[in-house]
Parts: structure tokens; C-alpha cells; sequence
């Protein structure tokens, strides 16, 4: 095996402390396996880790995964040992090159194709540093970068990634104590992150619980009801974003708008997107229904006009009737999700069709208690947003 001291030009970008060298990750790698993907599974039998079973931060995950069968042949070759180092080799291009490192486990585990095991020679690196490092690497987006993509899939090809400098300690217990030193300020920003995303959870179990309770309660389901079709209806036509008249609006999908909160975020216009097969045109006023998955309550109130994917249905509500805040807020309600979701169930794909949701029957207070009723759980809705805008800030600052 040969280190160097010598600076290529890829990848080496820092100067080094004083005793410091670069390697090319291959002279410190004794061995690189490419894990195998098994069509057979049975409740019982070897562990098999997948991508799931990593979480962003390079911890294992074992709280759901699947079993090989015992007699499938050649598993020998595919177990862990401890201090194992598993690199995602071919996934998404946002999680490919992600790493983790195992220790141990009381069961006998495998890994699949998605990963590439790497043994590290112990007489010159510390697998913990290694694992640091390749993290730091994915974190930069070398790895993203290096990947030859194809439908749907990336991969980095290990002559690329054995290619690498990795920068070396002059001592092995340098690298364990760099590794310790990343290993306490890691452990107590997975705390930090799991307690934000705890804070986040119970704000939007407050916003959960105020749309029950808005809509739940007796002075609501004791008003009158009519068929949504009765009240609104669907007329938008469809139209060619590629015409410049079209491509110049906002162009709205199932994206573009946040779960169970009516809110929509990052727009784009049609033709930024280049989009070219027919959408529906519609205007300021409309409420927009995403009629796939219905359990994901995508809805919003839009103020201008634009287009959207035929995926979503542009509603029109019945001046003098029903307020069009008062619908949108109504249609992520428990009570409508729960009629959405058991009806688009029947489909093959879970879609609610247009027959299905003018069907539903709505409840229709005056006009004065709709206006309550949206000023009032808007206030309340204002501030739990307000505290979850705070809440995943502070994950970004932790992730970042």
C-alpha cells in the first residue's frame, strides 16, 4: 500500500495540518461487496437491511424490516460483522453516498443491493473516521455530483469512489479521538433534532385538534345539509400551457400544497416548468382539491388566477351560500377525509372522482357563523403555524 502526500487536483481542496496526508480511499479498503437483492421473504429467517433501516443521520433503524429465508443460498458472503461500513451505492440522488457504520446486532443481518460493504484496513484507519468522512462528503454533495444517473436511480461506481482522497491523521489514535469528539457532539444533536421533531409533532396534533373541534361539534352537525353539487360545482375548462397566455400563470399541483393545512408554498408558471400536456385553468376565489390520495388532505383558497394539474379539481362555491374558506377548511375536516379516503379506496389508484365529491353532503351554517367559524379557527390555526414555522427552522439549523 502507498499514501501520499501529493495534491491532486479532484477532491483536494484543504490544506492539511502539519503531519497530515492524503490516501486514495482504495490503499486503506481491504474489501468492497456490493449487497444482492432477494425476491423471496418470509416472515422468519436472516434480517436484510435496506435504505429504510438508515435514518439522515447514518443510525440504523430497526424498528420495521424484512427476512431472507435461511436456505437462500450464499448469505455467508452478505453477512455484517462489526465495524462493517455500509455506503449507499444506488438510490435517489439526494440520499446516494449516505453511510453508516454497524456494530452489532444479536441477530445474524444482511444487506441489500442498495449498498456497497466496505472493510477498511485497521492498520491505517478507524472505521468510524472513515464513515465521518464519507458522511462529509455526502453532506457537500461529492456524491450527488459523481453518480451516473438512469431512470430513477444513481449510483456511484467504485472505481470513482475508491478513487477519492480521504485526509489522514498522522496516528490512528488521532482518528479514534476526532471519531469520539464527532460521536458526542453527534449524539447530542440527534437529541436536540428528535426533541424539535417531538415539538413538531404535538403542534400539529394542536392543529389536528382544532379542526376537530371546529367541526365536530354539535353546531355544526346540526345544520342543514345539501349535496356539495348542490353548492359548488367544477366548470373549469381545460386549456394548453404551452400558449403564451397560459404559460405565464402560476402553475399549482398536489406539491404545491401542504398537508391539512390549506396553505400553499413555492409557485412556479407554467412555462418555468415547461409544462406541455393540458391543464385546468382557474381563478381567484376557487378552492383546489387534489383528488389523489384524499387522506393527504391537500386543499387551498387561491387568490389569482393560474393553472393547475388535472390531478386537482378548481371548485366554485355558490355566492350567498357557502364561503369559499369555510369549504376548503371543511374539506380537510376528519369527517369529509374519511369519506374521501373510503370511497377512492375502491379505485385502483386511491382518487376521489368528481361523481364522489359533489355527492358528499355538506353541512351549511349561516354566512355569519362560517365567517366565525374560519376568523376563529384561522386565529388559532395563525399561531400554531407561526410555532411550526419556529419549530422547523430550528430542525434546519440541527440538520444543517
Amino acid at each position: 500500500m502507498t499514501l501520499t502526500d501529493r495534491k491532486d487536483k479532484e477532491n483536494i481542496d484543504i490544506t492539511l495540518p502539519l503531519g497530515w496526508h492524503y490516501s486514495k480511499l482504495k490503499d486503506v479498503v481491504n474489501e468492497a461487496q456490493a449487497g444482492f437483492a432477494c425476491g423471496t421473504r418470509s416472515p422468519v429467517g436472516i434480517i436484510q437491511l435496506r435504505m429504510n433501516n438508515v435514518d439522515t443521520l447514518g443510525n440504523f433503524v430497526w424498528d420495521e424490516y424484512l427476512r431472507v429465508p435461511a436456505e437462500v443460498t450464499n448469505l455467508e458472503k452478505y453477512r455484517l460483522e462489526t465495524g462493517d461500513i455500509l455506503f449507499n451505492n444506488t438510490n435517489s440522488t439526494e440520499l446516494v453516498g449516505k453511510s453508516a457504520l454497524f456494530q452489532s446486532y444479536p441477530e445474524s443481518v444482511v444487506y441489500s443491493n442498495h449498498f456497497t460493504r466496505i472493510r477498511v484496513n485497521s492498520e491505517y484507519v478507524f472505521p468510524t473516521y472513515v464513515v465521518a468522512w464519507l458522511n462529509w462528503q455526502y453532506n457537500r454533495g461529492t456524491f450527488a455530483n459523481l453518480c451516473n444517473r438512469w431512470i430513477g436511480q444513481s449510483a456511484v461506481k467504485n472505481e470513482i469512489l475508491f478513487d477519492l482522497n480521504i485526509p489522514l491523521p498522522p496516528t490512528l489514535a488521532e482518528q479514534k479521538r476526532i471519531s469520539y469528539i464527532l460521536n458526542e457532539k453527534m449524539a447530542t444533536i440527534e437529541k436536540a433534532r428528535a426533541a424539535a421533531e417531538a415539538r413538531l409533532e404535538a403542534v400539529k396534533a394542536l392543529s389536528d385538534s382544532y379542526l376537530r373541534l371546529t367541526f365536530d361539534n354539535k353546531k355544526i352537525q346540526s345544520c342543514p345539509r345539501k349535496r356539495l353539487g348542490d353548492v359548488c360545482e367544477i366548470t373549469a375548462k381545460q386549456v394548453d400551457p404551452k400558449k403564451p397566455e397560459y404559460a405565464s400563470l402560476p402553475h399549482v399541483n398536489g406539491e404545491n400544497i401542504e398537508s391539512g393545512t390549506c396553505r400553499i408554498t413555492y409557485l412556479k408558471t407554467a412555462g418555468e416548468l415547461g409544462m406541455t400536456s393540458g391543464k385546468y385553468i382557474f381563478n381567484a376565489g376557487n378552492v383546489l382539491y387534489s383528488k389523489l390520495r384524499p387522506y393527504l388532505r391537500k386543499v387551498a383558497v387561491v387568490d389569482f388566477k393560474g393553472v393547475c394539474s388535472a390531478d386537482m379539481y378548481p371548485i366554485s362555491t355558490s355566492k350567498g351560500v357557502i364561503e369559499p374558506d369555510f369549504l376548503a377548511w371543511i374539506l380537510v375536516s376528519d369527517e369529509f377525509t374519511n369519506y374521501a379516503d373510503g370511497e377512492s379506496r375502491r379505485a385502483r389508484m386511491p382518487k376521489l372522482n368528481r361523481e364522489q365529491l359533489l355527492s358528499w353532503k355538506i353541512p351549511i351554517p349561516s354566512l355569519l357563523s362560517q365567517h366565525e367559524t374560519v376568523s376563529k379557527l384561522s386565529q388559532q390555526l395563525t399561531r400554531t403555524r407561526k410555532l411550526s414555522d419556529f419549530i422547523r427552522q430550528e430542525l434546519e439549523t440541527i440538520n444543517a
